[in-house]
Protein backbone atom coordinates (compact mmCIF):
# COMPACT_ATOMS: atom_id res chain seq x y z
CA UNK A 1 0.00 0.00 0.00
CA UNK A 2 1.37 3.41 -0.97
CA UNK A 3 2.15 5.84 1.85
CA UNK A 4 0.22 9.07 1.54
CA UNK A 5 2.55 12.06 1.57
CA UNK A 6 1.84 15.37 3.20
CA UNK A 7 0.90 18.20 0.80
CA UNK A 8 3.69 20.44 -0.55
CA UNK A 9 4.88 23.33 1.67
CA UNK A 10 3.11 26.11 -0.24
CA UNK A 11 -0.21 24.30 -0.07
CA UNK A 12 0.21 23.78 3.67
CA UNK A 13 1.11 27.45 4.20
CA UNK A 14 -1.94 28.62 2.28
CA UNK A 15 -4.13 26.22 4.22
CA UNK A 16 -2.68 27.46 7.51
CA UNK A 17 -3.35 31.09 6.55
CA UNK A 18 -6.91 30.23 5.52
CA UNK A 19 -7.50 28.36 8.78
CA UNK A 20 -6.26 31.33 10.80
CA UNK A 21 -8.47 33.83 8.99
CA UNK A 22 -11.51 31.59 9.38
CA UNK A 23 -10.88 30.98 13.08
CA UNK A 24 -10.34 34.64 13.93
CA UNK A 25 -12.60 36.59 11.59
CA UNK A 26 -15.28 34.38 10.02
CA UNK A 27 -18.51 33.64 11.90
CA UNK A 28 -18.03 30.40 13.80
CA UNK A 29 -19.80 27.51 12.10
CA UNK A 30 -20.38 24.09 13.68
CA UNK A 31 -20.47 20.93 11.60
CA UNK A 32 -22.13 19.03 14.43
CA UNK A 33 -25.26 20.34 16.12
CA UNK A 34 -24.84 21.64 19.65
CA UNK A 35 -25.85 19.40 22.55
CA UNK A 36 -29.50 19.47 23.53
CA UNK A 37 -29.88 22.50 25.78
CA UNK A 38 -32.52 23.07 28.45
CA UNK A 39 -34.65 26.23 28.38
CA UNK A 40 -32.86 29.36 29.55
CA UNK A 41 -33.33 30.09 33.24
CA UNK A 42 -33.36 33.65 34.58
CA UNK A 43 -30.10 34.89 36.12
CA UNK A 44 -29.32 38.11 37.90
CA UNK A 45 -26.86 40.50 36.17
CA UNK A 46 -23.89 39.43 38.28
CA UNK A 47 -24.44 35.73 37.59
CA UNK A 48 -24.90 36.45 33.89
CA UNK A 49 -21.63 38.42 33.75
CA UNK A 50 -19.82 35.61 35.54
CA UNK A 51 -21.21 32.99 33.14
CA UNK A 52 -20.20 35.15 30.20
CA UNK A 53 -16.69 35.54 31.57
CA UNK A 54 -16.29 31.78 31.92
CA UNK A 55 -17.67 31.10 28.44
CA UNK A 56 -15.37 33.81 27.03
CA UNK A 57 -12.46 31.91 28.58
CA UNK A 58 -13.73 28.70 26.97
CA UNK A 59 -14.11 30.44 23.61
CA UNK A 60 -10.55 31.76 23.86
CA UNK A 61 -9.38 28.27 24.77
CA UNK A 62 -10.97 26.90 21.61
CA UNK A 63 -9.24 29.60 19.55
CA UNK A 64 -5.96 28.51 21.12
CA UNK A 65 -6.72 24.82 20.56
CA UNK A 66 -7.43 25.37 16.87
CA UNK A 67 -4.23 27.38 16.53
CA UNK A 68 -2.19 24.70 18.27
CA UNK A 69 -3.53 22.01 15.94
CA UNK A 70 -3.12 24.18 12.84
CA UNK A 71 0.49 24.91 13.77
CA UNK A 72 1.15 21.23 14.39
CA UNK A 73 -0.52 20.20 11.12
CA UNK A 74 1.62 22.69 9.18
CA UNK A 75 4.85 20.87 10.05
CA UNK A 76 3.62 17.33 10.74
CA UNK A 77 5.86 14.75 9.10
CA UNK A 78 3.32 11.97 8.61
CA UNK A 79 0.08 12.32 6.69
CA UNK A 80 -1.87 10.34 9.30
CA UNK A 81 -0.64 12.68 12.06
CA UNK A 82 -1.62 15.72 10.01
CA UNK A 83 -5.06 14.30 9.22
CA UNK A 84 -5.69 13.57 12.90
CA UNK A 85 -4.70 17.10 13.91
CA UNK A 86 -6.92 18.74 11.30
CA UNK A 87 -9.86 16.52 12.28
CA UNK A 88 -9.39 17.49 15.93
CA UNK A 89 -9.19 21.16 14.92
CA UNK A 90 -12.54 20.85 13.11
CA UNK A 91 -14.13 19.44 16.25
CA UNK A 92 -12.63 22.31 18.25
CA UNK A 93 -14.31 24.53 15.64
CA UNK A 94 -17.64 23.07 16.72
CA UNK A 95 -16.83 24.01 20.31
CA UNK A 96 -15.93 27.50 19.13
CA UNK A 97 -19.32 27.91 17.49
CA UNK A 98 -21.17 26.56 20.52
CA UNK A 99 -19.33 28.96 22.85
CA UNK A 100 -19.90 31.88 20.48
CA UNK A 101 -23.62 31.14 20.41
CA UNK A 102 -23.81 30.98 24.18
CA UNK A 103 -21.88 34.24 24.54
CA UNK A 104 -24.37 35.89 22.23
CA UNK A 105 -27.26 34.55 24.31
CA UNK A 106 -25.61 36.03 27.39
CA UNK A 107 -25.28 39.39 25.65
CA UNK A 108 -21.49 39.27 25.71
CA UNK A 109 -18.54 38.98 23.31
CA UNK A 110 -15.39 36.92 22.70
CA UNK A 111 -12.00 37.95 24.05
CA UNK A 112 -10.48 40.98 22.34
CA UNK A 113 -7.12 39.24 22.55
CA UNK A 114 -8.07 36.23 20.41
CA UNK A 115 -5.44 37.10 17.75
CA UNK A 116 -2.79 37.00 20.49
CA UNK A 117 -4.01 33.64 21.79
CA UNK A 118 -4.04 32.27 18.24
CA UNK A 119 -0.57 33.51 17.31
CA UNK A 120 1.07 32.20 20.49
CA UNK A 121 -0.58 28.79 20.30
CA UNK A 122 0.18 28.43 16.60
CA UNK A 123 3.86 29.09 17.26
CA UNK A 124 3.94 26.51 20.06
CA UNK A 125 2.22 23.92 17.87
CA UNK A 126 4.56 24.52 14.95
CA UNK A 127 7.61 24.28 17.23
CA UNK A 128 6.42 20.97 18.69
CA UNK A 129 5.75 19.53 15.23
CA UNK A 130 9.13 20.70 13.94
CA UNK A 131 10.81 18.60 16.63
CA UNK A 132 8.95 15.31 16.23
CA UNK A 133 5.47 13.91 15.46
CA UNK A 134 5.41 11.87 18.67
CA UNK A 135 6.29 14.92 20.74
CA UNK A 136 3.64 16.89 18.89
CA UNK A 137 1.06 14.24 19.80
CA UNK A 138 2.32 14.46 23.37
CA UNK A 139 1.38 18.14 23.36
CA UNK A 140 -2.13 17.11 22.31
CA UNK A 141 -2.42 14.68 25.21
CA UNK A 142 -1.11 17.13 27.81
CA UNK A 143 -3.18 20.03 26.43
CA UNK A 144 -6.39 18.05 26.39
CA UNK A 145 -5.84 16.62 29.87
CA UNK A 146 -5.30 20.13 31.21
CA UNK A 147 -8.38 21.38 29.36
CA UNK A 148 -10.46 18.52 30.81
CA UNK A 149 -9.46 19.62 34.29
CA UNK A 150 -10.12 23.26 33.44
CA UNK A 151 -13.61 22.45 32.16
CA UNK A 152 -14.35 20.38 35.26
CA UNK A 153 -13.63 23.50 37.28
CA UNK A 154 -16.00 25.51 35.11
CA UNK A 155 -18.77 22.98 35.66
CA UNK A 156 -18.47 23.82 39.35
CA UNK A 157 -17.98 27.57 38.90
CA UNK A 158 -20.85 28.31 36.52
CA UNK A 159 -23.94 29.82 38.16
CA UNK A 160 -26.32 27.14 39.41
CA UNK A 161 -29.07 28.34 37.05
CA UNK A 162 -26.89 28.22 33.95
CA UNK A 163 -27.53 24.68 32.76
CA UNK A 164 -27.29 25.79 29.12
CA UNK A 165 -23.61 26.66 29.48
CA UNK A 166 -23.02 23.57 31.60
CA UNK A 167 -24.39 21.27 28.87
CA UNK A 168 -22.03 22.83 26.33
CA UNK A 169 -19.06 22.45 28.67
CA UNK A 170 -19.86 18.77 29.28
CA UNK A 171 -19.99 18.06 25.55
CA UNK A 172 -16.68 19.85 25.05
CA UNK A 173 -15.10 17.91 27.91
CA UNK A 174 -16.09 14.59 26.32
CA UNK A 175 -14.47 15.59 23.01
CA UNK A 176 -11.27 16.70 24.72
CA UNK A 177 -10.97 13.32 26.44
CA UNK A 178 -11.44 11.61 23.08
CA UNK A 179 -8.72 13.71 21.44
CA UNK A 180 -6.29 12.90 24.25
CA UNK A 181 -7.01 9.17 24.03
CA UNK A 182 -6.66 9.16 20.24
CA UNK A 183 -3.33 10.98 20.41
CA UNK A 184 -2.11 8.55 23.05
CA UNK A 185 -3.00 5.57 20.88
CA UNK A 186 -1.28 7.21 17.90
CA UNK A 187 2.05 7.04 19.73
CA UNK A 188 2.29 10.26 21.75
CA UNK A 189 5.50 10.77 23.69
CA UNK A 190 5.43 11.99 27.28
CA UNK A 191 6.48 15.60 27.66
CA UNK A 192 9.56 16.15 29.82
CA UNK A 193 9.36 18.44 32.83
CA UNK A 194 9.04 21.35 33.14
CA UNK A 195 6.97 21.56 29.91
CA UNK A 196 3.59 20.57 31.47
CA UNK A 197 4.17 23.01 34.31
CA UNK A 198 4.98 25.83 31.86
CA UNK A 199 1.82 24.99 29.91
CA UNK A 200 -0.23 25.26 33.10
CA UNK A 201 1.31 28.64 33.95
CA UNK A 202 0.59 30.02 30.47
CA UNK A 203 -2.96 28.68 30.64
CA UNK A 204 -3.57 30.48 33.94
CA UNK A 205 -2.43 33.79 32.45
CA UNK A 206 -4.74 33.35 29.46
CA UNK A 207 -7.67 32.30 31.64
CA UNK A 208 -7.40 35.26 33.99
CA UNK A 209 -6.99 37.72 31.12
CA UNK A 210 -9.67 36.35 28.78
CA UNK A 211 -12.24 36.38 31.61
CA UNK A 212 -12.13 40.19 31.55
CA UNK A 213 -10.72 41.24 28.17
Amino acid sequence: MAVMETPPPLERLLEAADNALRALFAPAHAVRPPPALPPAAPMDPEASRHAAGLMRVNHAGEIAAQALYHGQALLARKRETRDFLLHAAREEGDHLAWCAGRLEELGSRPSLLNPVWYAGSFAIGALAAALDDRLSLGFVVETERQVESHLAGHLQALPEADERSRCIVRAMQADEATHANQAQRAGAASLPPPVPQIMQAVSKVMTRTAYRV
